[in-house]
């Protein structure tokens, strides 16, 4: 029946929009407690920035797996079962009381957070093509606000709270929310959809043969370009403001709280700007606007002018990387999803480092900029293969 179709559909888009609210909900807690675990370790700033490596290293060598695992298990299970993996290990940390140790469990839960990443990707590309509306920005919006509440509630209860207290009542939400949210995916296949998307063949997506594999990879690197920025605001915006144009830590930080709400902005209008610009002049219009915006951000010298800058990088980045992965899940399932997220997870961790390294030879305002070189990367590639990916 239509309208029960519609409403299992509508039930399969809230539950999957709770699971990407709570990964970045249980993500963002984690961060804001990094400090006091680095204290309980006693870990150097160079041992503990070997442990954090762990998360990146199980997100990253996780996502190829679990694209393989949703083929033959299927996606909503996958979300379901890291759902509860991911709750689990976010307790863990405050356990530890060495460096080594702490990587180890950091290993654990980047395995879940990168997991977890692919599983609700593929579950939603999937969702996406049912309901025939390019609805996937929605999902990364509910990620986006997620990580703004839990952070905003890790700064509110940090001195109150310790570690261990916060983060297993972190476990605590989150095994409730996947047991409730989980239900509604457990109950429902993903949605079989009649009528395929124009250029995906009739028998659903391909495996990865040379010529998809060609396409998967350009959406990969549209999403390395976005997460790049994403990786450099976090992490360098604020020193950039309060070391360059001399704001006060106050204000500082104000940058990344300026690109994070833009780009939550972006997203949760993502959905009416594709169905009026398509995915070609979105990718392409988003990627020049976050150059123009974070050539503002870097260069400009005064500190509100940066801080425009920083939101409307964030408003330009908003939607590439959700037009990304959708079109790589499209294209290939799971193992597109895997790949595109793989490699923009990958730009996320080479950004930080990147910027750390070009601001020693030149300056960080300089190193900067290479944020809106690959923004306009991104919108250039959009342009140039508009006839063969991008709708």
């Amino acid at each position: 029946m239509p309208g029960r179709h519609s409403d299992d559909l509508s039930r399969l888009r809230v539950a999957l929009t709770v699971f990407f609210a709570l990964d970045g909900f249980v993500f963002a807690g984690w961060v804001v407690r990094i400090p006091a675990i680095k204290h309980q370790t006693g870990a150097s700033a160079g041992a503990l920035g070997l442990a954090l490596l762990g998360v990146s290293a199980g997100a990253v060598v996780t996502m190829m797996f679990t694209g393989r695992l949703c083929r033959r298990y299927g996606s909503h299970p996958m979300t379901v079962v890291l759902g509860v993996l991911l709750s689990l290990s976010v307790a863990l940390p405050p356990l530890t009381h060495s460096a080594v140790a702490l990587g180890a469990v950091l290993l654990v839960f980047g395995m879940a957070y990168g997991g977890i990443n692919v599983a609700f990707n593929s579950a939603a590309v999937d969702l996406v093509a049912a309901l025939r509306r390019p609805v996937m920005p929605s999902f990364h919006a509910a990620f986006s606000l997620g990580g703004m509440v839990g952070a905003g509630l890790g700064g509110l209860v940090a001195e109150h709270v310790s570690p261990t207290r916060h983060l297993f009542g972190l476990t605590v939400v989150g095994l409730v929310v996947t047991a409730l949210a989980g239900r509604t995916l457990l109950r429902h296949e993903p949605p079989r959809v009649p009528e395929r998307a124009e250029g995906v063949p009739q028998d659903g997506p391909r495996r990865l043969d040379g010529r998809t594999r060609g396409r998967v990879l350009v959406f990969g690197l549209i999403a390395l370009c976005t997460a790049y920025g994403e990786g450099a605001m976090a992490d360098w915006g604020a020193l950039h403001l309060a070391q360059d144009l001399h704001g006060s830590p106050g204000t500082a930080a104000l940058g990344y709280s300026c690109f994070a709400l833009a780009m939550t902005v972006g997203r949760l209008t993502g959905t009416t700007l594709l169905e009026r610009l398509g995915r070609t002049r979105t990718v392409v219009v988003g990627g020049a606007t976050a150059a123009v915006g974070m050539l503002a951000g870097s260069l400009a010298p005064s500190l509100w002018a940066a801080l425009i800058g920083f939101a409307v990088t964030g408003l330009g980045l908003a939607n590439l990387f959700p037009v990304a992965v959708e079109r790589a899940g499209t294209l290939a399932g799971p193992s597109g999803v895997a790949t595109a997220s793989t490699l923009g997870y990958g730009g996320m961790l080479l950004g930080p480092p990147a910027i750390g390294f070009m601001a020693e030879w030149f300056s960080l305002p300089t190193a900067l900029t290479s944020v809106a070189l690959l923004a306009a990367v991104a919108a250039l590639i959009g342009f140039v293969t508009r006839h063969t990916t991008t709708r």
